[in-house]
């Protein structure tokens, strides 16, 4: 007979680990959207950021502690006085906050990163959970590289942890180089040789290195852990982090043989993950288990023959536990606003009605042009208008010419926020590119385009393309992203978000220099 289910608690770390994968950095309003998404998605713990990082991450970890509710909100340190008083300042404002502190403590790490010996480890990372617990209750530590740490010394850190008052001790496969079979018997270790185990939380805090964090994060469910951490769509450092809806659904799927529960709202899930993907400009792959586009499709005759006879022939989730549903080809331009509303709410989002009617006319605008609306579109449509933030300079005006004999023309009409209006004509190697050079002329802004993608957000000959733009200005990287029928105006106004950014982040950058602090360091890698 099963006993009751234990809770597991999920703490994502999307903001943190995640936003650290290569082209996935945020900016504080696209961190608080993704936070409130977080939150209402029901994970436990919301890692926010690393403060000591730079200016900028201590002002998105601190507006996250402010703005986001029904979440513990998480910063993470390294194991010094100054980060660890950093972190606590970014949190003070959350009604319910936690300080995570980390330190290296494999021989490797040892040896080549931080040259020092096994019992400099011991009384730092003692020391600083020390001051950490002196500032919070909730104090989280992690042995980073814990997987390659000799197991002797590894339980002689989680112990000397809990006695200075860790509540949650993290054990990390920081390169994602541990096995299932070989992290269960860490774990089993650990329960086994650490006196005072039992007043701590053990986490677990898994890589993609080999394919195996998620088949690692379960294990170690299995032999103790009762806190995963993850992220959505899986991003993060190199080949990512257990991916949030693939553990959960995994252990929702799985009930019977895990035996623990969670707070995640399933049905949140697949909204979760496209707005994470939009914010962050990378794609969800077709295959991705649980929310990629292939997850709940049938091609094969058997397989769809055995759906029509019984869906769990070939489906072990329902679409509708991840907030999907079987429809695809819904809406066109005869429909009206009770179910477009309806659509929208299928997806899962919820507008308000000032929202809802703006999206309710693009929709009307776009049916225009479309013969066939999809998903893909309406979701383009909801998390552009969620996502839209106005910067000083919009489009008024575009006009392109392509002549396969000669240079392509771009004229584009700008107005600024300030009243202005300006107008600048350029020529380049295609309507693009000429697009680019008429607005670097007329806002002033030369950036360095360092890459540029096109991609289809619904299907058919009319189908929605998203620009994505990634340009490079003054030794910092920026994103924009913007979806249209016609591919020369979504580029146009993805590069036209970038330059808005880039004038905003300088604006904002000149109005705190006196009062900036701190030099930026490297990103952690627990």
């Amino acid at each position: 007979m099963l006993t009751a289910p234990e809770p597991v608690i999920i703490f994502d770390t999307t903001l943190r680990d995640g936003e650290q994968s290569p082209g996935c950095s945020m900016a504080r309003a696209e961190k608080l959207r993704v936070a409130r998404a977080l939150a209402e998605l029901g994970v436990d713990v919301i890692e926010a950021g690393f403060p000591a990082a730079s200016r900028g991450d201590w002002e998105s970890v601190n507006a996250v502690a402010r703005e986001v509710q029904g979440a513990v909100i998480c910063a993470l340190a390294r194991c010094n006085r100054e980060d660890i008083e950093l972190a606590a300042q970014a949190l003070r404002e959350a009604p319910r906050h936690r300080l995570h502190v980390f330190l290296a403590t494999s021989a490797i790490h040892r040896q080549h990163k931080l040259n020092m010996a096994q019992d400099e480890i011991l009384r730092l990372a003692v020391d600083a959970v020390r001051i950490a617990r002196d500032l919070c209750a909730d104090v989280e530590f992690s042995p980073e590289d814990a997987s390659r740490t000799e197991l002797e010394f590894l339980a002689q850190v989680v112990e000397a942890v809990i006695d200075a008052g860790a509540t949650t001790v993290n054990i990390p496969d920081t390169v994602g180089y541990t096995v299932p079979d070989e992290f269960a018997e860490l774990f089993r270790y650990l329960r086994k040789n650490v006196r005072g185990i039992e007043r701590a939380v053990l986490s677990v805090h898994c890589h993609d290195d080999l394919g195996m964090a998620v088949a690692n994060s379960l294990t170690a469910v299995v032999a103790g852990a009762r806190q995963i951490e993850c992220t959505i769509n899986g991003i993060g450092e190199r080949a990512g982090n257990c991916s949030l809806e693939e553990v959960v659904m995994a252990l929702k799927t799985r009930a019977t043989f895990f035996n623990v529960s969670n707070r995640v709202q399933t049905t949140k899930l697949y909204p979760t993950s496209r707005l994470v993907s939009s914010i962050t400009g990378q794609p969800i792959p077709r295959n991705k288990a649980v929310v990629g586009e292939n997850a709940f499709a049938h091609e094969s005759g058997i397989h769809q023959h055995g759906m029509l006879k019984h869906h769990s022939t070939y489906e072990i989730m329902r679409p509708e536990d991840v907030g999907l549903t079987r429809s695809h080809l819904v809406l066109g331009k005869h429909s009206g606003r009770h179910a477009f509303r309806e659509r929208v709410q299928e997806l899962g989002f919820a507008l308000d009605e000032l929202e809802f009617n703006r999206v309710f006319e693009e929709f009307k605008a776009l049916a225009d042009k479309k013969k066939e609306l999809f998903d893909g579109d309406i979701e383009a449509l909801v998390l552009r208008a969620e996502g839209h933030a106005a910067g000083p300079w919009s489009l008024l005006g575009l006009r392109t010419v392509a002549d396969s004999a000669a240079p392509a023309e771009a004229h584009v009409r700008l107005q600024h926020a300030d009243g202005r209006v300006v107008e600048r004509s350029a020529r380049g190697d295609g309507p693009v590119d000429a697009a680019f050079k008429a607005i670097e002329a007329a806002t002033g802004i030369e950036a360095s385009l360092r890459k540029f993608e096109l991609r289809s957000v619904s299907v058919g000959e009319d189908a929605q393309g998203e620009a994505i733009v990634y340009v490079e200005y003054n030794e910092r990287s920026y994103r924009g992203s913007s979806v249209s029928t016609n591919i020369v105006e979504s580029s146009t106004m993805a590069f036209l978000e970038v330059l808005n950014r880039i004038e905003l982040s300088q604006t904002s950058l000149r109005s705190r220099e006196e009062r900036a602090g701190g030099a930026r360091v490297q990103p952690a890698a627990v």
